[in-house]
């Protein structure tokens, strides 16, 4: 059977960016760099989005395209006979359990653009934080949301990679962009934003310790849906003639770019309106509905903010199912659409579970943690360093040299600078700041 393909190049930057761009960087991004001191924290970010995220991207192309096949396959193909493939298990399941929570938030997003359209109807500030873990807690109405964000997502894994998640990313890519730049330019126009963007654009290396560090390493990591097969299976779908060094700088300048533009949209109105920046993940869902209910027009922009949100979460839940699906579909020869089903279906009774172990079912711990913190935890402090660890051995010490500069020079047809520092990286660098962000998830380096 035919493999589907990409069918443009433009088609494969808005997939693959689609695929980077997510909560990590219109979620997280904001209160990381909120609470490690701002633009010193952006520095360290830069430097590691090009010492740590180029090399490993450009290691998940190589395997991908090499392979032409999924994540467990890609390693059988590459590394026939050994125990390598074991590292596309560990994609999958990453791309399993980060789905089945990601979803969860997913639907939240979802619910937040209906809450947003009552912003301002009353005349005394909302109980934000009340009414987020009224909702977040509560059986019935989270779990509506996760099957409707579930079945977005089904929808268009179901019409395959040319005619689903390429034509979906490109115009929802184009849409999140535009919203956004909106959202930042409301953002700058507010009185006291000053204040947001001289927190952005000043740096403060005083703030900078080993957690702060760390902190910059793994969120260029987690960022841009590395060490889980996302990359490793859309690269499979790409023809020989996509230039996989330009594809990887500019999916990382466009991930840097929305996570800066996601800080200005953010911080300026939260310094404006009298907030903190620090406020840790209830920074989306419950600092900001009291910014924008602050805000003249604040409805409207509530409403586009969450959208924003909505189009990032479905964007990166393509992808992660895409690796499951390709999985059962290739490895165990199911039809296409009967493997997105069973991937759909499981993926989202798993989210149930974790959705009412925020509420009905908090007190069933794993490891002294709700369900829903052990998914997070479990794939974001183990299977996605491990998975992106031994990516990086592959390419770096398994995968004959030869073969990496034949790809990415993609047959001899285009030229590459700095090889010999990109396996330099790939051999010593990337694997002990992995070593290290994997250390410091578990808690067993820490700084004072």
């Amino acid at each position: 059977m035919t493999r589907d393909n990409f069918g443009s190049r433009f088609g494969v930057l808005m997939a693959v960016i689609g695929s980077a761009v997510g909560l990590g960087n219109l979620w997280k991004f904001p209160y990381v760099a909120g609470k490690n001191g701002g633009a010193a924290f952006i520095i360290l970010y830069l430097g590691f989005m090009v010492l740590l995220c180029i090399p490993l991207m450009l290691s998940e192309f190589v395997i991908g395209r090499r392979s032409q096949a999924n994540v467990v396959g890609s390693f059988r193909k590459l590394a026939p006979g050994t125990p390598w493939y074991f590292t596309g298990v560990i994609g999958v399941a990453a791309a399993f359990f980060i789905l089945s929570f990601y979803g969860v938030v997913g639907g939240w997003t979802l619910e937040y653009i209906i809450s947003s359209a009552g912003i301002g109807l009353n005349s005394e500030l909302i109980d934000s934080e009340q009414q987020f873990h009224s909702f977040t807690q509560s059986t019935v109405r989270p779990i509506i949301f996760l099957v409707i964000f579930m079945g977005l997502t089904t929808y268009i894994v179901l019409a395959g990679i040319k005619n689903g998640i390429e034509r979906y990313s490109k115009i929802l890519m184009p849409l999140l962009f535009l919203m956004i730049v909106i959202l930042a330019i409301r953002s700058l126009t507010l009185s006291g934003a000053s204040a947001g963007i001289e927190f952005l654009l000043n740096p403060d290396f005083s703030a900078i310790d080993g957690n702060v560090i760390l902190d910059a390493l793994g969120q260029g990591l987690f960022s841009l849906s590395l060490g889980m097969g996302c990359m490793i299976t859309y690269s499979s779908y790409f023809k020989k003639n996509i230039n996989l060094s330009k594809v990887t700088l500019i999916t990382i300048s466009a991930d840097t770019l929305f996570a800066l533009i996601a800080g200005i949209a953010i911080l300026p109105a939260v310094f404006a309106l009298g907030f903190q920046p620090d406020a840790g993940p209830g920074l989306v869902f419950i600092i900001l509905p009291k910014v924008f209910e602050l805000m003249p027009g604040g409805s409207v922009f509530a409403i586009i903010f969450f959208i924003v949100l909505a189009v990032a979460a479905l964007t990166s839940a393509i992808s992660l199912l895409e690796v499951v699906v390709a999985y059962l579909s290739e490895e165990l020869k199911l039809k296409r659409k009967t493997a997105t089903w069973i991937a759909a279906v499981t993926i989202s009774i798993a989210g149930v579970f974790c959705s009412l172990s925020l509420g009905s079912l908090a007190g069933i711990k794993i490891f002294d943690n709700t369900i829903f913190d052990f998914f997070d935890k479990f794939s974001s402090n183990f299977l996605m360093p491990f998975g992106g660890m031994l990516i990086v051995l592959f390419v770096g010490w398994k995968m004959r040299r030869a073969d990496v500069y034949d790809e990415l020079l993609n047959g001899g047809t285009l030229k590459i600078k700095m090889f010999n520092t990109l396996m330099f990286l790939l051999k010593f660098f990337a694997p002990i700041a992995i070593a290290l962000i994997f250390l410091n998830k578990i808690g067993l380096l820490n700084f004072m």
